[in-house]
């Protein structure tokens, strides 16, 4: 094979809108069909359990984005400070980043005359972009996306979430805490081995634990409802 034709795909590429649309969308589903299966619990009726899940759509992709862009705009403000620091130390203290540098590489495996040869290269082709890289740990691979965090949550929050809400929708009215539950863990399974399978690691694994996770939240609010909706009535 022709060494020019060689190319890779790595699944890290992906971790930046990976990790937010599957945790939306995971939470999307979890918490409306949560929120279904414990007011339908209740005994309430089905306008009621579509009112709430569509609250819950709405206010759960709302807050999902919020979050999402303070929780990333906050790695991306440590790592923009981090990067003001270290150019601030190239400047004034070159020969010790240089030899902090050569240190790195003398850790990984090299030796001394290589590790200093490779740090002094690297210096001079990029030498924040170095220290970034290999002292900080911080490249364009990881780097945090604030808005893109923001806008994968909120979108995979509401189609998880609609799941739910269709089936409330369609089922029997006496009938939606089992349609809602059965419907959600199957949907649950397929992200899970969807997420998995985006993200290179096992399908079976990755669908059994969002599984999981899910049907105990949908047992705790059904619990919840059951209770409160007989202690009302």
């Amino acid at each position: 094979m022709s060494r020019l034709s060689h190319s890779e795909i790595h699944m890290v590429h992906r971790i930046g809108w990976l990790r937010a649309a599957v945790l939306g969308a995971n939470d999307g589903l979890v918490s409306t069909s949560s929120l279904v299966v414990g007011v339908a619990a209740a005994g309430t009726g089905r306008t009621e359990v579509l009112i709430a899940g569509l609250a819950g759509l709405v206010a759960g992709a709302m807050s999902m984005a919020a979050g999402e862009y303070v929780s990333v705009s906050s790695q991306t403000d440590a790592e923009q400070a981090d990067l003001a620091r270290e150019k601030k130390e190239l400047a004034e203290t070159p020969d010790a980043e240089l030899e902090e540098l050569t240190r790195i590489y003398e850790a990984r495996g090299l030796t001394r005359d290589l590790a200093e040869q490779v740090a002094v290269q690297l210096t001079d082709r990029d030498a924040l972009g170095s220290h970034a890289r290999d002292e900080l740990g911080i490249s364009e691979t990881v780097t945090a996306h604030p808005i893109q965090a923001a806008l994968v949550s909120a979108m995979t929050f509401a189609v998880g979430a609609v799941v739910p809400l269709l089936v409330a929708m369609l089922a029997p009215p006496a009938q939606i805490v089992p349609f809602v539950a059965i419907a959600t863990l199957l949907s649950l399974a397929i992200l899970g081995g969807l997420g998995a399978t985006a993200g290179g690691a096992g399908i079976l694994r990755g669908a059994v634990r969002v599984t999981f996770w899910g049907a105990l939240a949908m047992a705790a609010t059904a619990l919840v409802g059951s209770i409160f909706g007989v202690t009302v009535g």
